[in-house]
Parts: C-alpha cells; sequence; structure tokens
C-alpha cells in the first residue's frame, strides 16, 4: 500500500528526534539514507529536529531541574539561552557535520533565522509554561531559496519572540508550522517508536484526525506521543498532507516513505488545504 501525493510540489519535511539525534556519528547508514532523500525528493526536503536527551544531560550538568508536562518542557527564562546552546548549537551543527560526511550539502539554520517561521510565546495550555513558543506564520522564503540551491536545510526548533529572545518550540509543532509555511507535500515524524498504538498495543498503519484525538481523549496516547499526535493532526488537516509518525531505527523506511510506501502511522487529513497556490522549490 502507498501514500497518496498530497500534490502541492512543495518539499517534504522531516522531523527527526528521540536517540536518533543523541549521537550522530553513531548512525551513519540513517543520514545516508536521509542525504539521498534530499537528492530524489522532487521539492526537496527539510530537516527539522530537536535534542531533548542533550537537553536534559546539558541541565543536569548545571544544577538545573528539567520539567515536563501535556510533553512539552517547561523553559524558564534562566534556561532557554542553555537549551538555545544545545539546539541551535551543538546539535545542530553536529547534524550538519553528519549529513555532510553522509554526501549531502546541510545547512544549519533555526526557527528565528531571517523569517524561516514567525513564532510567539504559547499560549495553548492553562499552565505558564515559560519561554516555550510556537509557529505563527512566515512565508518560508528563505528555506526555498536554499532549496532551490540544492541545499538541504536543517532546522533547529529554537524560534525567537518579539522581544529578541528566544522560544523553545516544540520540534513536532515546529515541523507542523513549517509544513504549513512551506506547502509541504508531507510531512515525516522520525521518532524513537514505531508509530501510535492503538488499544490494543499494535501500531496503527492508517487513522484519521479524527481517531487520533478520540485516542488522546480516551487516554491511549498518553505522554510525549500527544504532541506528536497532534503535530500531526494538525499538519495534516491544514496542509491536507498526509503526515506520517515512524521509527527511525530502521533507515530503510526513510527511502520507503519516499517512494509512498506505508510505514509507521499515516494520519489522513480530514479538511481540504487551506494553503495558497504550492510554489515550485526546484529550478527547472
Amino acid at each position: 500500500m502507498t501514500i497518496k501525493s498530497s500534490g502541492r510540489g512543495g518539499p517534504i519535511v522531516l522531523k527527526l528526534g528521540g536517540l536518533a539525534i543523541d549521537d550522530p556519528t553513531a548512525n551513519a547508514t540513517l543520514w545516508e539514507a536521509v542525504a539521498k532523500l534530499a537528492k530524489s525528493a522532487p521539492g526537496g526536503l527539510v530537516v527539522v529536529h530537536g535534542g531533548g536527551v542533550l537537553v536534559d544531560r546539558h541541565l543536569a550538568t548545571l544544577n538545573m531541574t528539567s520539567e515536563r508536562r501535556e510533553g512539552i518542557r517547561i523553559t524558564p527564562l534562566e534556561q532557554v539561552w542553555e537549551i538555545t546552546a544545545v539546539l541551535a548549537g551543538r546539535v545542530n551543527v553536529a547534524l550538519v557535520g553528519a549529513l555532510r560526511v553522509a554526501g549531502a550539502r546541510p545547512v544549519g539554520v533555526s526557527l528565528g533565522s531571517a523569517g524561516v517561521a514567525d513564532c510567539k510565546k504559547t499560549k495553548k495550555f492553562s499552565f505558564d509554561p515559560g519561554r516555550v513558543g510556537e509557529v505563527s506564520g512566515g512565508d518560508g522564503s528563505a528555506l526555498l531559496a536554499l532549496l532551490r540551491s540544492g541545499f538541504l536545510p536543517v532546522v533547529s526548533c529554537i524560534g525567537i519572540g518579539d522581544d529578541g529572545v528566544p522560544l523553545n518550540v516544540n520540534a513536532d509543532d515546529a515541523a507542523s508550522g513549517l509544513a504549513l509555511n512551506l506547502n509541504a507535500d508531507r510531512l515525516i515524524l522520525l521518532t524513537d517508536v514505531a508509530g501510535i498504538q492503538g488499544a490494543d498495543g499494535e501500531v496503527v498503519p492508517e487513522i484519521s484526525t479524527e481517531g487520533v484525538s478520540e485516542l488522546i481523549t480516551s487516554g491511549v496516547i498518553t505522554g510525549g506521543m500527544i504532541a506528536k499526535a497532534r503535530a500531526a493532526v494538525d499538519a495534516a488537516d491544514r496542509s491536507g498532507a498526509p503526515t506520517v509518525i515512524a521509527s527511525w531505527k530502521n533507515p530503510k523506511i526513510i527511502s520507503d516513505l519516499a517512494r509512498g510506501l506505508k510505514a509507521g502511522t499515516c494520519v489522513v487529513p480530514r479538511r481540504r488545504p487551506v494553503f495558497a497556490e504550492p510554489t515550485s522549490t526546484r529550478s527547472v
């Protein structure tokens, strides 16, 4: 079975998280698969990354406590610069290095770079999460320019608020926001889990966005998977593009997904796309 392309003409947005980026030098086959996808995808590829494990380790060395609620990291002002140093610095540079070795032409940027994405302090929660942001817009022109020149944008999930201070954006939400900005053909969320599990514990191969909401409400989807599932729902519904949650542990999955083959869980959109007409990202 295959995933039908949205036909929007935009790039594939690939979000990498979990242990895949804990030690980039240990995952050479993964980066080779990503590099091949960047070269073969008609609209190009944009990689978005998190780095929660490394952030936790860094904060621990500073005797700072990491707290999460509803799948997001509480980000006090005194921690946001440290988180920025890890995500936009150490992790981003390490991924750029690994992808260069794999044969790609990566360029490291952040959400706040050149208007890659407009971000604002989130108000989606009943509590104050601190310097946690969300993507509120952006035209994606900087990324499109890189794609047209044959580069692979590698985007850290650090945005810039109206006050010029960094905002820590959940990587799944960042990928979803970029998918919207770029009229993405599809969004792929690669993580440590194989996909969304149903009540029986088995991975659900395909699910509607209404079905995801039901699993969250019933408590089947819990913890950090809530943010991933919500990001998939948001991207699928608002862009009209199929959104996949799958594991990075088998690099073959990336090539399968590139060819439209099903892997993990595909979240199917329920509404028609709300974007303008797609813009090609490749020079003819």
